[in-house]
């Protein structure tokens, strides 16, 4: 079939690839465009979709809104089939989700109706949500409102971050991509009402959010690591020796301690927390690589009896 591509993350490249290993004609990719990046943000960074079109040689289109009609004018202009979106950014006008032949559908990084929004798979694990997973929806001009054509699940293990099940997703999408395109050239797919009970949404996560609570349960602070891993990182500041740092959580466990909430517990960097203790197993001071939590506590001289203390109030 003819596509149209749409979306922008590292989530989305798999599906894009493996739309074209099936044979299927990319005819455009529409991406976000392209932002100041790199250490002093001087260097212009596309999308990883943008990067991966151009290595394949296909046209690529970085409309800031797409409800100007000039944009949906060259839009209809490809003669799609299908419009293919995932963690494309943009609300689809109407205008565009009738141009393909077939609509638009969108892969979507949880079971829907909860977790609608940006941010799916962060707050699946924050939330502590033992499943999620990847549906395929018929899009509308809803917020990921749109009747389900197929869906995968997957169980979220207590040890993924955000980085860990954003891959795993990534390969189921790119799988129902495939299969969904199939069964839609042969007119075999279905597609039924979404659920309306039990609709939540992912907000966009905020760095505000990212300050870690100790009073909370060793569980939940465990799940706001992961969901936090790899950005933008949970963290909590630490007096080491004269100097106060911030230091990111990346990875941890839940184990059996007590103590004063935020305080280290033992040289394996053990976390006592609100209910139960946390055992850090990555972590990351300013400007240096990540170290397991027994390395920050024996390397860095961090003091057993430490206490993590609540960020300073900005001036």
């Amino acid at each position: 079939m003819r596509v149209v591509f749409m979306g922008a993350p590292e989530f989305a490249v798999p599906a894009l690839r493996a739309i074209i290993t099936e044979g299927h004609q990319v005819v455009a990719v529409y991406s976000r465009a392209p932002k100041p990046g790199g250490r002093r943000g001087l260097e212009i960074t596309r999308t990883p979709v943008h990067e991966t079109a151009v290595s394949l040689g296909i046209p690529v289109l970085t409309p800031g809104t797409l409800s100007d009609p000039e944009v949906q004018r060259v839009f209809r202009s490809h003669a799609s089939d299908v419009a293919v979106v995932v963690a494309y950014g943009l609300l689809l006008p109407e205008q565009i989700l009738e141009a393909p032949a077939l609509g638009c559908v969108n892969l979507h990084a949880s079971l829907l109706p909860r977790w609608r929004g940006a941010a799916p798979i962060q707050r699946a694990i924050m939330a502590g949500d033992e499943m999620t997973g990847v549906d395929l929806m018929r899009m509308n001009t809803g917020l990921d409102t749109g009747s389900i054509g197929l869906r995968e699940t997957v169980r979220i293990d207590p040890q993924n971050t955000w980085g860990d099940l954003t891959f795993r997703l990534a390969e189921v999408a790119a799988k129902l991509a495939v299969r969904g395109l199939r069964a839609m050239s042969n007119g075999r797919l279905e597609f039924r009402q979404q659920e309306t009970v039990g609709a939540t949404y992912a907000r966009k996560i905020d760095k505000s959010e990212a300050e870690i609570d100790w009073k909370r349960s060793a569980v939940e602070v465990r799940n706001h690591i992961h969901g936090l891993s790899p950005t933008p990182g949970a963290f909590s500041d630490l007096s080491i020796g004269q100097r106060r740092e911030r230091i990111k959580m990346l990875r941890a466990e839940v184990v059996v301690a007590s103590g004063n909430p935020g305080t280290i517990l033992d040289d394996e960097m053990t976390i006592a927390c609100g209910e139960g203790a946390i055992r850090v197993l990555q972590a990351q001071r300013p400007g240096k690589n990540a170290k397991t939590g027994r390395e920050l506590v024996r390397g860095d001289r961090i003091l057993v009896g430490t206490v993590f203390e609540p960020a300073a109030a900005p001036q």
